[in-house]
């Protein structure tokens, strides 16, 4: 895996296992090492990834990638209802319906480039949106949702004998089951289903780095750059954009199954613009065109919505205490307004932050810092030196 790779991308690879298998150590200090939420930024990373290679690589802006999303975890579910609740059929089930899917939305949408092409993809992904609410609900249970009934038929796990519904699981070991394993003389926990979504994110990034890396990423990159100046050469470009488009559907699908996976429910909420919305958000702020960045916004973003937004003002009043009462209730009285409910405002002055002094994503910020403190400390190496 590691050998096709040069030694930059290597050693990037190998960051990204370790970040990725630590997180419920590293992120624990902060609140967010529980499973939930590190299935969370597996799954919004894997998500942003696939949106990454249409948007970073070709430039093409979809609103409609929530679409997927929503396919993905309602082809996740039917398939635990009917066949069984092992979740390797549910995933690639959802890869393959949500591909199809892809594939018949940007054929249309491709026709046109620009606004209109994000206009198409935004009303594509409302019509599903409508479909899946109130028009075909046989399907999709309309405003409740698709869930497990006691009576599915499940044909390779056989009649319900237990009285309750089975929990998704692979080859038998349950996704919501909890490990313990001593190591160093320390107890470290591990989350059967934070661990499955992370092995996927692990491979849906080796699989982005190879895309970037080959010629067909830099055949994105080229219609990106100037379109109109690669057709007059003779090429057509479409089929190519129409391969990212399908690729990036099916990360998004893959995304859906694996929500479905951690949690057995499919909701026509997830089809909304607002996803759509989210993901775009989760690759600019993080960097577009950059492989780092997308999982690193989609973390910063989740975050934010489910930990920043729990901070309450009993909780500011326990970090001021130790501050005389009349600054202690200043300082409560204006971040009220950023943090709790107001997590919002704080995560759109972050974002406008980024765009106006680092355009390119928080990856691009870190590598202005990195080469200012290199350029820094070399010169103070090279003043000592010439000393």
């Amino acid at each position: 895996m590691f050998n096709k790779l040069d030694s930059n991308d290597r050693y990037m690879m190998i960051f990204f296992i370790i970040m990725v298998l630590a997180g419920p150590i590293i992120l624990a200090p902060f609140g967010a090492g529980y499973p939930d939420l590190l299935q969370r930024f597996a799954i919004f990373g894997l998500f942003a990834i696939g949106f990454n290679i249409l948007f970073g690589l070709t430039g093409y802006l979809s609103f409609g990638h929530a679409a997927f999303l929503g396919v993905g975890s309602y082809s996740a579910v039917w398939m635990f209802k009917l066949l069984t609740m092992n979740v390797i059929p549910a995933l690639f089930l959802s890869v393959a319906v949500a591909g199809v899917f892809a594939l018949a939305i940007g054929y249309i949408s491709l026709r046109r480039s620009g606004i209109y092409f994000s206009i198409l993809t935004l009303a594509f992904a409302q019509m599903s949106y409508n479909l899946a609410y109130s028009v075909l609900t046989p399907i999709t249970n309309g405003e409740t949702g698709l869930q497990l009934t006691l009576d599915d038929p499940r044909i390779l796990d056989g009649a319900n004998a237990t009285g309750d519904i089975p929990s998704t699981n692979l080859f038998g070991l349950t996704m919501n089951s909890t490990y313990k394993a001593e190591l160093l003389g320390m107890t470290f926990q591990f989350n059967v289903g934070f661990y499955f979504c992370a092995i996927i994110l692990i491979l849906g990034f080796y699989t982005a780095l190879k895309i970037f890396r080959s010629p067909f990423g830099l055949m994105l990159r080229a219609i990106k750059t100037n379109q109109t100046r690669l057709n007059y050469t003779g090429l057509n470009s479409r089929p190519y954009t129409l391969a990212a488009f399908v690729i990036s559907g099916m990360y998004a699908g893959m995304a859906g199954g694996l929500m479905a996976i951690t949690d057995p429910l499919a909701g026509a909420e997830r089809m909304q613009w607002t996803a759509s919305g989210e993901v775009v958000l989760m690759t600019i702020l993080g960097g577009a065109g950059t492989l780092l960045g997308p999982v690193l916004g989609a973390g910063f973003i989740k975050y934010f919505e489910n930990i920043f937004s729990k901070i309450n003002d009993n909780v500011l009043h326990a970090w001021f205490s130790f501050m005389p009462e009349s600054i202690e209730n200043l300082l409560v009285g204006v971040l009220h307004f950023f943090v709790g409910k107001g997590w919002h405002l704080t995560l759109g002055i972050v974002f406008m932050l980024v765009v106006i002094f680092m355009p390119g994503g928080l990856v691009e910020g870190g590598n202005r810092i990195y080469k200012s403190l290199r350029r820094r400390f070399g010169n103070a190496d090279e003043t000592q030196a010439a000393e």
